[in-house]
């Protein structure tokens, strides 16, 4: 390769940024976290003529002021790993909110492609947009394309390669005789000291008269010093006296300004602006009345599709791992035992239910991909109002159906910290993709005829105790005001094969990493000590904790105690004290343990409430920055998970004997 270049994917939410991702590094791409933080990093490469490409995507932001962590990511990653431009992509269906993120790009001084993704969106609501005036008003290449089509990605390539090499930043917009003489006596100011890394004289002197947080608080260098100090305290003071309002509401109202005029001159609309399809399905879909119905029951039959289709492919697996155990049926020994009980007993009984897991994820990435899972969460929104939150934690409790970790992570994006606070010690009751084993293999065996509607019941508890206690918690433990939800909808979109391919695989490789890794490791150790008697006497001595709730065998006490670990375990710890295959263990929990469909209810609640997985108690401690969080969140799980199954198995008895 001739040269290197990185560059930065920036843009807002719902852009199709992902999308525009994925058609630049195609399968060369890894993820890890951003170093510091545990939010999730993507990082790809791509050889075009001649240039290596390094794309790393950045957090999707509405803007870089810093308020939350994501902006605060995406910001010092351009100001301190230098990247060689920024790609920034926008919806052309949405031009003029998306340009705001555009205007905070070009004042920092970094060459910008300005991505105009979605034109069909564009050109189907009658905009005609043109691409050639609006490169020249702002100063960066402007290419048009098609992300979810592939369409552009060649010229998105070429025109970061001519960027990169130019090198040239875009226009800088001029706010004002008055905010200007004010940037002036800053920069000035600025140019003989030390400015934060890759930080312009001009965009410091903006970030100053902004009263941004992070350049104030984290720049003492500068705001430290006696001269800028005073210089910037005059320039708010004789601003304010001018304008009546905060130097920071004008500047932002000078950008908006900008924007209106820059749309004037490259789009044209239609005179009468046409109803959308968009626009009539959410009359149904968003009303108030409907979208909470209707939001229940696409998850039911999100279910009952999933486990429907699912079945032969969980059949042909398991008698695959059948074949196997015959065939280790020969062997003798401690081997042979380890063989069929322990790898072929444990980790088969987990992997059987790959298909259906994998299934809720398509079923979930569709849901997302074509517009619907923004409309749940603006749909939560009244209902979350009234319990002291928003629409904005909705959204990680819904993530939180994947995987619990990456959901925590994923409520660095609501600014208030209380709201987030509270968000991440109920993310926990959200019914994980780990949980899903455990809730097919007890609803198989004992209700066969009504998997879907039992396992839409677990998911149905999780949603109803998260709402009730992050009420409880909001008025109980962390009172205040609760922060504002503002959240664009995208228009609904066809989910493309591709999307919703590299969607469930980004989800369903985190369960088969973890089967081959964590799992079967687990398994492994819990047969050693099932094999040489020492499980026994341990599962018996927690065992009496669960009498009340049902479940009071030594065997089931050591799943739980097992699951904290991994979820997932609960299943395979089964399959291996059992030894049994998954269609053996329903069977195998009546005669050998005495199960009845109620108690098999009681434990699939007590799976999801009690405590969470190691992985998510570490992100929680993480994320909270406390210990005393961090316990509270196990020890109030533990205890509303005994409560609740003992409450079911007790009354239950009353009914069913």
């Amino acid at each position: 390769m001739d040269r290197k270049i990185t560059v930065a994917l920036a843009g807002n939410p719902n852009t199709g940024k992902t999308t525009v991702f994925n058609n630049l590094t195609g399968a060369r791409q890894h993820v890890g976290n951003w170093p510091g933080v545990t939010v999730e990093k993507r990082e790809g490469n791509r050889e075009h003529k001649g240039t290596s490409i390094h794309v790393v995507d950045l957090p999707g932001v509405y803007s870089l002021t810093a308020y939350s962590l994501d902006e605060l990511i995406a910001r010092r990653f351009i100001l301190e790993e230098k990247p060689d431009l920024v790609a920034n992509v926008v919806d052309a269906s949405n031009l003029e909110r998306n340009l705001y993120l555009t205007t905070q790009l070009l004042e920092m001084g970094i060459p910008v492609v300005l991505v105009l993704n979605m034109m069909d969106m564009a050109r189907s609501r009658g905009y005609q947009i043109d691409p050639e005036k609006l490169s020249s008003l702002l100063g960066v290449p402007v290419v048009p394309c098609v992300a979810s089509r592939s369409e552009g990605t060649a010229e998105v390539l070429d025109a970061i390669v001519a960027a990169a090499e130019a090198h040239r930043p875009g226009v800088s917009l001029n706010y004002g005789r008055e905010i200007e003489h004010a940037v002036g006596s800053l920069e000035e100011l600025l140019r003989d000291r030390p400015l934060p890394h890759r930080a312009t004289p001009r965009w410091t002197a903006i970030k100053l008269l902004e009263d941004d947080e992070d350049m104030i608080e984290g720049h003492e260098e500068i705001t430290g010093d006696a001269a800028v100090s005073e210089a910037r305290e005059k320039s708010l003071a004789h601003l304010k006296s001018v304008y009546g309002e905060e130097a920071e509401t004008v500047i932002a109202d000078a950008r908006y300004g900008f924007i209106s005029g820059l749309m004037k001159d490259v789009v044209r609309k239609p005179s009468i602006e046409r109803v959308t399809a968009s626009d009539q399905i959410d009359k149904i879909v968003l009303n108030r009345w409907l979208g909470i119905p209707l939001f229940l029951a696409v998850l039911y039959g999100l279910f009952q599709v999933a486990f429907t289709l699912s079945v032969p492919f969980m059949d042909w697996i398991d008698a695959g791992f059948g074949w196997l155990a015959d065939q280790a049926g020969g062997v003798e020994g401690w081997f042979g035992a380890l063989l069929r009980d322990g790898i072929i007993g444990g980790l088969g009984s987990v992997l059987v239910f790959v298909p259906v897991i994998f299934l809720l994820y398509i079923a979930l990435s569709i849901l997302e991909d074509c517009g619907y899972m923004a409309r749940a969460a603006f749909v939560m929104d009244r209902l979350m109002h009234k319990i002291g939150l928003h629409g904005r934690s909705f959204v990680p409790m819904m993530l939180g159906f994947g995987c619990n970790v990456p959901a925590i992570m994923a409520t660095r994006t609501i600014e208030n910290p209380k709201d987030r606070l509270v968000t991440i010690l109920v993310n926990p009751l959200m019914s994980c993709g780990a949980r899903l084993p455990v809730y097919a293999l007890l609803a198989g065996a004992f209700f066969t005829a009504h998997q879907g509607l039992v396992v839409f019941s677990m998911y149905a508890i999780g949603i109803i105790l998260a709402i009730l206690l992050a009420w409880v918690f909001r008025k109980r433990l962390v009172r205040g005001e609760s922060g504002h939800f503002v959240m664009e909808l995208p228009p609904y979109r066809m989910p493309t094969i591709k999307g919703v391919a590299v969607h469930t695989w980004e989800r369903g490789r985190s369960f088969l990493t973890r089967a081959g890794t964590i799992i079967f490791g687990i398994v492994l150790v819990i047969w050693a000590l099932d094999y040489t008697g020492a499980l026994e006497p341990i599962g018996r001595a927690v065992a009496p904790i669960f009498g009340p709730a049902g479940f009071g065998q030594w065997q089931s006490a050591v799943t739980l105690v097992f699951g904290i670990l991994a979820k997932e375990v609960v299943v395979g710890t089964f399959g291996t004290l059992l030894a049994t295959g998954e269609a053996g263990i329903g069977a195998a929990l009546g005669s050998q343990l005495g199960w009845t469909p109620l108690i098999a209810y009681a434990f699939m609640v007590m799976t999801l409430i009690y405590v969470p997985c190691m992985a998510t108690i570490a992100v929680t401690r993480r994320e909270t920055g406390s210990w005393k969080w961090t316990f509270f969140m196990i020890g109030y799980t533990l205890i509303l998970g005994w409560l609740l199954a003992t409450l079911i198995y007790q009354i239950g008895r009353l009914f069913v004997g």
